[in-house]
């Protein structure tokens, strides 16, 4: 099989048009509440469960009017999130960061699921975003290790990722995990933090060190903040 064309897939966890929709109910830039970060507009991808992309969306007006570039990292932070997350354990893109650092005991994981080229880069971008996105059926690899990547549960087991991308990547997991409950995928059984489960933990030291060896770096607005009041993260505090 060619390495771009379209394959058959699990089923889809939400269709375009319900992405679209909590997409746009949760960023800031599209009507939204606030995230903490840009506030800029935003790309949403998921995959089911075998990894093919089932659904992209934008939350602007045009195309363009988001980081073209988040297009491709949302649909490879679903990948990241569906790929490494079990039916009784889920880790989010946040939550890899601490241990893919030199020394860390997931060094050189980014490399281990190399973007699908002949995928990412097909198609008309003119349907970038759409019900049709030339990336949707296809598997798209890639691992991201910084937030806006969560796995999907429906109450029984996981059935897929979610990736969001086009802010902060902190302002990114606020996003994402609004948009996830807003889906009603967010029947998370466990994870890293035994009460919050996949979110973002705040507990790098000045010198990087991950106290549970989880951790994400603050980012440079008020991300944390937001966190602290949505569920979405553990500690830290907006940098004075």
């Amino acid at each position: 099989m060619q390495q771009g064309t379209a394959r058959a897939q699990a089923p889809c966890p939400a269709d375009h048009d319900k992405l679209l929709s909590a997409l746009k109910a949760n960023v800031k830039a599209s009507g939204g509440p606030a995230n903490g970060g840009f506030e800029t507009n935003e790309w949403a991808a998921i995959v089911a469960r075998d990894g093919t992309v089932c659904a992209v969306a934008f939350s602007g007006p045009t195309v363009d009017a988001q980081w073209p570039g988040s297009r491709l990292i949302a649909a490879e932070k679903a990948n990241t999130a569906n790929g490494l997350s079990l039916a009784n354990m889920a880790l989010s893109t946040a939550n890899l960061f601490a241990g893919v650092q030199p020394g860390g005991p997931l060094f050189g994981l980014q490399a281990t699921n190399p973007v699908n080229e002949a995928a990412a880069y097909a198609g008309d971008p003119k349907t970038f975003g759409s019900a049709s996105d030339p990336l949707i059926g296809k598997p798209i690899g890639g691992v991201v290790v910084f937030g806006g990547g969560l796995a999907l549960y429906d109450g029984k087991t996981i059935v897929g990722g979610l990736g969001v991308s086009g802010d902060s990547s902190c302002a990114d997991h606020n996003i994402a995990w609004r948009v996830r409950a807003a889906l009603g995928f967010d029947k998370v059984p466990a994870g890293v933090n035994p009460i919050r489960k996949d979110a973002i933990i705040y507990d790098l030291d000045p010198g990087g060190k991950s106290a549970s060896g989880w951790g994400h770096p603050l980012c440079a607005g008020h991300e944390a903040d937001i966190a602290a009041e949505i569920g979405s993260g553990v500690g830290g505090s907006t940098p004075k």
